[in-house]
This record gives structure tokens, C-alpha cells and sequence, in this order.
């Protein structure tokens, strides 16, 4: 969230950034309402200072005047309060300025190739797809989850649903013992508060799914990922210098509605409403979020190598970014039956963005309090992952191998037939 004061002085510098995120900012509307905020401000603060000379006086005419002016400055507090949220709609619904080394586009064309990890196989049979790997004994059964939850939905079992168990211990081991993260055991539903914190709401709502646990009004959701929690355990919090940075992981079911894909990877579990991720962030001081952001991104990147997987790092463009991010960067992994690279994993460094939304503070060397900074990548995406496994280490008879580093948590098995 941008501070006011900012967006008043350097309007113009911010319209211009907002372009880059393809928003083309109202500034007059914003100014408008601004002023008659500001103005609403000033004359309930000249009647609060009449109201407090005429309090001095025993006079009955002036106490009746200052019962007058009471009136109206509580008729000024109720218009104030509806222009302030007006603002503050405005605001909310800014999204995060792009770094400058940021490539400027509208979309995913503009986007930046770093780097390629990998060789892609070369199969001498024809390859088949993680939905037909997976069809053989239900291994990745469809129908039965289509009966149950409705499309958007899979029921693993037996080695599959022990691969995907053997990926999560992996990816928290590999994340705890050899980064130093810690791991958090988190809740899967948080409040409205906890959700604007992050940047879901208020612009990402109909994306969410709303849950009702009581009688009570207040709101309530299903986390779309554990970035959402696991970041806004500082909102409200005044962290020690001393005790950064702070680094969490933690693998959760993750709920997305995906409102904005319908007709998209309707086959398969490239897309689904409900599926597990073990997701990484870090708080820090605010001038070392993007070399924290660099850390993330190898701190991922080092799961695909040791799975052996071959993938590609992209830097996303202005247009592509999330709402809340200055930088970001995507890793995409090889899927061989669609011929093409797949996000697996997406490390965002969101700078004081998210900190100012949640009120997430801490003092620097100066003894200067300044807003935190948030970061957050997946390490990795489970389901995606176990696609990229079945398909890259798929055998002629339909068989996929374990790789190496799964073999320990597999209970014995190096191949699923």
C-alpha cells in the first residue's frame, strides 16, 4: 500500500509507474476526493479549537453555541469518514511500483529469459501425458473426484499419493536443514484483515473462497496460499533489528476459485481449486529485499536441481507481475507431453508494500522505525512438480522412476508401475 503523502507529491511519477502495471490511474478523480477530504479535516479541527475557547466560558449564550458547534462537527466527522474511505479505496486498489530493472510490458511476450537449467530428454517412444500415467489403477483418479468435489479436483492414491508426501517432507527438509528456514505448522483459514494485508482483498475477492463458520459477521477464508499467513504473523509487530531476517516455510492445501481461467487446463492438474504447495517467506530490512530475493529464487531453483529437472528462470515484466510484488521471479519447469515450460514456482520480492498494509515495523542501525519488507516464493508447487516427475521420468511400459533424492521417503520403492 502507498503512503498518501507520497502519492500527493509525486502524483504524476506514480501515474506514470501505475501505466507500467497496466492501471490507468484517475488522478483527477483522486484529487478531487482528496481535497474535499482535506478540506472536510481542516474545518472540524477550526471548530474543535472554537469549540475548546468557548468551553472556557461560564456564559449561557456560549454554551449554547458550542452545543451547536458540536452538532456540526459531528455532522463533518460522519461526511469525513465516508470521503476518507473513499480514499482509501482508491489506495487499496493501487498495485506495488516495479523495480527499475523490471522489464516495461504489458504482459508475459515482454517478459526476460535468464537463464536455462537442464537437458531436455530425448525419448525414443511416444511420451504420454501425467493424465494418462496417471489413469492405470486410478493412481490420479478424476472421476471419482468429480463425484465427490466437482471438476478443478483429484483424489491421488497409493504410490502417487505417496509421492506427493514423499515431495513435501523433501521440500521441507531440503528448505529447514540446508537454508535455515523454520518451519510453521499455520491455520488455513484467516480473517478479512489478514487477507487485505497481502493484497487479495480488497481487488483479488472474487478469486477467494469465503467461508461462514458461525452466526458471526465477521469474514472468514480458505488461504490461496500460505504466503497469506505466514506473512501477516508480523502485521501489527514491532521486530528487533537484531531478530532479522526471519525466514518461514510451511506446505499447505491451497484454495483458489480461479475465476479468471475458465476454459484453461481443464484436463489434467495443472489447475486446480484445491492442491499443496510448500510456500517460503522471509521479513527483512528493507534495503536487502532483492539480494533476499536472489537467496529465494536459488533456494528454489536448488529443489529442480536436485530432482534433476530441467526448467528456465524468467523475469517477469511490469504487466505480468502480481499486485503486490516489485519483482519477480518466475521458474518454470519442462513439461515434455505439452512441449513447453510451466511455472512451478514464483519468487516475489513485494518491498514495504505488504508491511504497510499490515503495520509491520522494525528500527535500523540508525534506530529509525521504517516498514519491513516481505518476500515470498513457492519451494515448490507439489501438484506441478509430481506432473514434471511423472512425465520426465516416464519409461516405455508406462512405469516412472523415483528420483535419487525421493528414493529415502519413498519406503523402498525406485519405480511406480
Amino acid at each position: 500500500m502507498h503512503n498518501l503523502k507520497d502519492l500527493r507529491k509525486n502524483l504524476e511519477t506514480f501515474k506514470k509507474k501505475f501505466k507500467d502495471r497496466n492501471l490507468d490511474f484517475n488522478t483527477d478523480e483522486f484529487n478531487r476526493v482528496d481535497k474535499i477530504n482535506r478540506e472536510l479535516i481542516n474545518k472540524k479541527e477550526l471548530l474543535e479549537q472554537e469549540k475548546k475557547k468557548l468551553s472556557q466560558s461560564k456564559e449561557k449564550l456560549n454554551f449554547e453555541k458550542s452545543k451547536k458547534i458540536s452538532n456540526e462537527i459531528e455532522k463533518i466527522s460522519i461526511e469525513q469518514k465516508k470521503t476518507q474511505k473513499k480514499i482509501d479505496e482508491i489506495v487499496s486498489n493501487l498495485p506495488n511500483i516495479a523495480n527499475d530493472d523490471v522489464p516495461i510490458g504489458k504482459d508475459e511476450k515482454e517478459n526476460k529469459l535468464i537463464k536455462k537449467v537442464g537437458k531436455l530428454k530425448n525419448f525414443s517412444f511416444k511420451i504420454k501425458s501425467h493424465v494418462d500415467l496417471g489413469s492405470k489403477d486410478k493412481g490420479i483418479d478424476f472421476d471419482t473426484s468429480i463425484k465427490l468435489s466437482g471438476s478443478r479436483f483429484v483424489v491421488l492414491r497409493d504410490k502417487f499419493a505417496m509421492l506427493e508426501r514423499a515431495l513435501i517432507n523433501f521440500m521441507l527438509d531440503t528448505h529447514v536443514n540446508e537454508f535455515k528456514y523454520t518451519e510453521i505448522s499455520p491455520p488455513l483459514i484467516v480473517n478479512e484483515d489478514v487477507m487485505f494485508g497481502t493484497g487479495q482483498l480488497p481487488k483479488f475477492e472474487e478469486d477467494q473462497f469465503e467461508i461462514k463458520l458461525d452466526n458471526s459477521d465477521e469474514r472468514k477464508f480458505l488461504i490461496p496460499t500460505a504466503e497469506v499467513i505466514l506473512t501477516n504473523m508480523v502485521r501489527d509487530s514491532f521486530i528487533k533489528k537484531e531478530d532479522l531476517p526471519i525466514r518461514i516455510v510451511a506446505s499447505t492445501a491451497c484454495f483458489r476459485k480461479e475465476a479468471g481461467s475458465y476454459g484453461k487446463d481443464t484436463k489434467g492438474m495443472i489447475r486446480q481449486h484445491q492442491f499443496y504447495k510448500v510456500e517460503l517467506v522471509s521479513i527483512v530490512d528493507h534495503l536487502k529485499a532483492i539480494n533476499e530475493l536472489e537467496r529465494m529464487s536459488e533456494c528454489a531453483q536448488e529443489i529442480l536441481k536436485l530432482l534433476k529437472l530441467p526448467y528456465r528462470v524468467i523475469l517477469l515484466s511490469t504487466g505480468d507481475m502480481g499486485f503486490s510484488a516489485e519483482k519477480t521471479y518466475d521458474l518454470e519447469v519442462w513439461i515434455p507431453s505439452e512441449k513447453k515450460y510451466r511455472e512451478i514456482s514464483s519468487c516475489s520480492s513485494c518491498g514495504q508494500f505488504q508491511s504497510r498494509r499490515m503495520n509491520a515495523k522494525y528500527k535500523n542501525e540508525k534506530n529509525e522505525t521504517n516498514y519491513l519488507a516481505t518476500l515470498n516464493g513457492s519451494g515448490l508447487a507439489i501438484g506441478r512438480t509430481l506432473i514434471a516427475i511423472m512425465e520426465n521420468y516416464q519409461q516405455k511400459d508406462g512405469s516412472i522412476l523415483v528420483p535419487e533424492v525421493l528414493m529415502p521417503y519413498m519406503n523402498g520403492h525406485k519405480i511406480i508401475k
